[in-house]
Formats: structure tokens, C-alpha cells, sequence
């Protein structure tokens, strides 16, 4: 189902049951059951977001480079630079390569601090000072 330029959300159609044996799938991969891709939000200089047709012809923006984020100070949110990636939950080389995803601890002009949403999904960066 790759001409649909999407990715598979579902339970294989290959699982074994308790004999185990291979038990083959009653159908075919539907339509309503495809996902989208990993975004992989990069540093960058501004905040660059892509609007992308999602399920019910709702629009979602994904982010694909990221250069400030809504910085949680205490109890009110103001506007940092990000200046650079320093570490990564997900996978290390993550960090390497500035990728910026969910849990990633960011270095801005405030100081440190963790990203506590997911930008590749939502288009900004909400982030919590460490």
C-alpha cells in the first residue's frame, strides 16, 4: 500500500498462535489504517512548518525545522532561541544530527531545557526549563 505515501498502523497479517504456527491474515490491508511518516524536526534558523491533509480532511502542521520554542519559565511561557540539541531519549544519534522530538533536552538562550510535546506532529515547540 505504498502508493498511498504512507505507512502501515496495524497488527501484522502474519502472527503465530499457540501451536505455533503462522496464522495468514483474513484480509488486506485497508486504507483507513495507514499513518503517516516520522517527522524528523531539525535545528534551524526560523520555525518552518508544512501543512499536511490528515484523516476527516482536517490539516495538521508538521514541523520541519525548528529555531525558537515556547519556553516555560515558572508559570508564564516566553520565546527562546533554540541553540542547540544536547541530548536525546529516543536515540542517540538524534542529538548528532539536532533532531528534535518528544522528551529531547535542548540547550536555548535561557539555559536547558526538555521539549514536553511533540513538534513532528503538532508544528511548535513547547518546552519546560530544567
Amino acid at each position: 500500500m505504498s502508493q498511498f505515501g504512507a505507512q502501515f498502523h496495524g497488527r501484522s497479517g502474519r502472527t503465530l498462535n499457540g501451536s505455533g504456527k503462522i496464522k495468514k491474515g483474513s484480509r488486506d490491508k485497508k486504507r483507513h489504517e495507514m499513518g503517516g511518516y516520522f517527522v524528523a524536526t531539525k535545528l534551524g534558523e526560523e520555525n518552518v512548518s508544512k501543512p499536511v491533509r490528515i484523516r476527516g480532511g482536517n490539516i495538521r502542521n508538521k514541523m520541519q525545522y525548528a529555531g525558537f520554542a515556547n519556553l516555560l519559565d515558572g508559570k508564564s511561557y516566553r520565546k527562546a532561541k533554540i541553540t542547540g540539541v544536547t541530548e536525546s531519549k529516543d536515540n542517540r544519534n538524534f542529538a548528532r544530527m539536532n533532531i528534535i522530538t518528544k522528551g529531547t533536552i535542548i540547550e536555548t538562550d535561557a539555559g536547558k531545557a526538555i521539549v514536553i510535546n511533540r513538534p513532528g506532529k503538532e508544528g511548535f515547540i513547547n518546552a519546560r526549563k530544567l
